[in-house]
């Protein structure tokens, strides 16, 4: 316990400090809250981390037991576990601790709890020069359930990806383009599922935010997290070809445990025609939104960007198949950023939230808290919301906000 109490603690002052940084802090009420809400957010944290799930003890920890068994990160030149080399590069490190894996598995993703939280703050920042809303972004994005829930209590890592996925589009959406290009790439270079708001790229590149050549840093930033192993000895190849290897084990399943379609869609006797006619489908929702928006690319506004990374986050795993319990993870704070930068679609979050928590429950207690089509009808519900918004969105062009601190 005084492990973690001490890692949470580091991590709680740390977020203090980066929030005063930045300005947001100045008041003497505004620091006490915020102390406050950081404390509240780490007790409820800390009441989780002594829990053990499944996938800790079948994967995480045996993982970690193989680096320590085969010389620490020297193990990084074997092949072991089904994540990308980025997150085994932290638990070859764990591995030389006499620190209990668990909390250290835990603590990591609570950091990135914090980087994901900052990350929705700043997006929101983009729009709004209030210090209030900043810190209502930063503050809901720690207490949102799933997040509390998938590194503290689950011990999950999606935080990390989501932390620079997020990243990635406040770069974007402030202008900065390499910055994005290189956070997307490491979001993708941590879990796949960054794939499901890489098309909103397009979009940044035909309206200015940033040109094709930027794109070069995506290889150079992903290359550069396997070398790492590579010079450990793991075939290059290898390396780069991962995701690609580990296609064919995603499972016969067209939903597990996931508000997507197929949860909507059950009994179905053609699974493999389903999936390819799902796949197509998420193809072709993509392309005529893109197509779409370029017509409209003289006039897209900044809102209507990110409500763009908004929609692909939720429409995407919403329509494809095989997707898990996990895979509406940054959709759940894309949609609060989005919230709070819109207040009129608050109850987007809300239906977002709703369903991956239900995917949650039916995976975390073995069983369904609600029907997981309530969930799917949910997630439905506020994709088309936010495909309205885009509608009648789309004349309107954003002023040059300047940052609120």
């Amino acid at each position: 316990m005084i492990y973690y109490t001490i890692g949470l603690t580091i991590i709680g002052v740390a977020a203090l400090l980066a929030l005063h940084a930045i300005g947001l802090l100045r008041q003497k009420k505004t620091l006490f809250a915020s102390t406050a809400l950081i404390s509240a957010a780490l007790v409820l944290r800390a009441f989780l981390m002594e829990h053990e799930t499944l996938d800790y003890q079948i994967f995480l920890t045996q993982w970690v037991t193989f680096f320590r068994e085969n010389g620490g990160i020297e193990g990084l030149s074997q092949s072991i576990g089904n994540y990308n080399l980025p997150y085994l590069y932290f638990l070859s490190i764990f591995s030389y601790s006499s620190i209990r894996d668990l909390y250290l598995i835990k603590l990591l993703s609570v950091f990135f709890d914090f980087v994901l939280a900052f990350g929705v703050a700043h997006i929101v920042c983009v729009f709004h020069k209030s210090r209030l809303r900043t810190l209502a972004a930063f503050f809901l994005t720690l207490f949102l359930p799933t997040v509390v829930l998938n590194g503290a209590y689950w011990g999950q890592c999606d935080s990390i990806y989501a932390a620079f996925a997020v990243w990635s589009v406040y770069f974007a959406l402030s202008k900065r383009p390499i910055f994005s290009v290189v956070c997307i790439a490491l979001s993708f270079a941590f879990k796949l599922q960054a794939v499901f708001i890489m098309p909103v790229f397009l979009l940044f590149i035909y309206t200015g935010r940033m040109k094709w050549w930027h794109l070069t840093a995506f290889p150079v930033t992903y290359i550069a997290t396997v070398l790492p192993a590579v010079v450990l000895g793991r075939p290059f190849v290898d390396t780069i070809l991962l995701y690609f290897n580990q296609a064919g084990t995603v499972g016969s399943g067209l939903n597990y445990n996931s508000a997507s379609i197929f949860a909507l869609i059950q009994n179905v006797q053609n699974t493999s025609l389903a999936s390819k006619l799902a796949i197509l489908g998420a193809f072709l929702f993509v392309v005529l939104i893109l197509v779409w928006l370029f017509t409209k690319r003289k006039n897209l506004s900044g809102e209507t960007a990110l409500a763009c990374a908004v929609l692909f986050s939720i429409a995407i795993p919403f329509l494809l198949p095989h997707m898990h319990d996990r895979y509406f993870f940054v959709a759940d704070v894309l949609t609060l950023a989005f919230a709070v930068v819109i207040p009129t679609l608050s109850f987007v979050p809300v239906c977002v939230s709703f369903a991956s928590l239900l995917s949650y429950h039916a995976y975390l207690r073995a069983k369904f808290l609600l029907p997981l089509s309530y969930g799917a009808s949910a997630m439905l519900v506020a994709a088309i919301f936010v495909l309205l918004y885009m509608i009648y969105h789309n004349g309107i062009t954003s002023k040059k906000i300047k940052k609120p601190y």
